[in-house]
């Protein structure tokens, strides 16, 4: 276990190693995006907020519109990346941008994904509610099943994070898409765990410092996190995808209940 997790951690030093220098040769094109995210997602909350007061369809198409063009970018900053792994100075933003299909794909397989994160809080639900009748206890139940619930659908989601570079790299449908990173996850978690950790310890220090009254430090986390951790997480995602996919071994089709473990 202990030898496992030095291998892991190695891993991911690989690829932050990687990631940090392709920052540094590509920072205001991949910053770029990354703050047209930035100012997609702030504008599309204060138009809708004035929207809403005159009219609510109108609002809600707007709303539908910014989150399209939202998630447009974002998959076109991961499309991008990948451009630069693999030609360098050669990427090109023009070839990166999805196609009306491949952002149907991307929808259909993120409804697929709530799909299946309802049906887990479901079937935990319905496990749990027999031991009601034995402990007599509904609230001390309800939080078991939700916490339960959370932690499955957490690495649910996890194993299924990758479908966007399927579909954007492969050209998978989205059903396909979600079973392959199922498969190139397989005996990644930790990796990506690791990652996870990385990044998040980030946030909660500033968090802790916001509510703590350290200004001074929740600032300059706040400028970090703005302009380095952002732009940086986007290309470990990629970089961490390309090296799975380096040692994939799964096939093209694989299924779902092969890989669960």
């Amino acid at each position: 276990m202990i030898q496992y997790l030095k291998e892991s951690t190695f891993a991911v030093n690989e690829v932050f190693a990687k990631s940090v220098n392709i920052l540094k040769n590509h920072y205001f094109s991949v910053a770029g995006l990354c703050f047209l995210l930035f100012v997609t997602s702030n504008l599309s909350s204060m138009l809708a907020s004035y929207m809403s007061e005159f009219n609510i369809f109108l609002s809600g198409f707007m709303a539908l519109v910014f989150m399209i063009f939202y998630f447009g970018v974002n998959l076109t900053l991961f499309k991008y990346i990948m451009e630069i792994i693999d030609k360098e100075d050669g990427a090109k933003l023009s070839v990166s941008i999805p196609s009306t299909k491949e952002l149907l794909y991307f929808f259909t397989a993120m409804l697929i994904i709530l799909g299946v994160s309802m049906v887990i809080l479901l079937i935990i639900s319905v496990v749990c509610w027999p031991l009601i009748y034995i402990k007599k206890e509904v609230s001390t139940m309800a939080s078991v099943s939700l916490i339960v619930s959370a932690i499955l659908t957490f690495l649910f989601i996890i194993r299924v994070a990758f479908y966007p570079f399927f579909i954007m790299d492969k050209h998978a449908s989205s059903f396909r898409a979600i079973r392959l990173s199922f498969a190139l996850t397989k005996g990644n978690v930790t990796k990506l765990l690791l990652i996870l950790f990385c990044f998040a310890m980030l946030h909660i220090l500033q968090v802790y410092f916001n509510f703590a009254g350290y200004t001074f430090f929740s600032i300059f986390l706040s400028i970090i996190n703005s302009f380095l951790v952002v732009p940086l997480s986007s290309i470990v995602i990629t970089v961490a995808y390309r090296n799975m996919m380096t040692a994939y071994a799964g096939g093209e089709n694989p299924e779902i209940l092969k890989n669960i473990i």
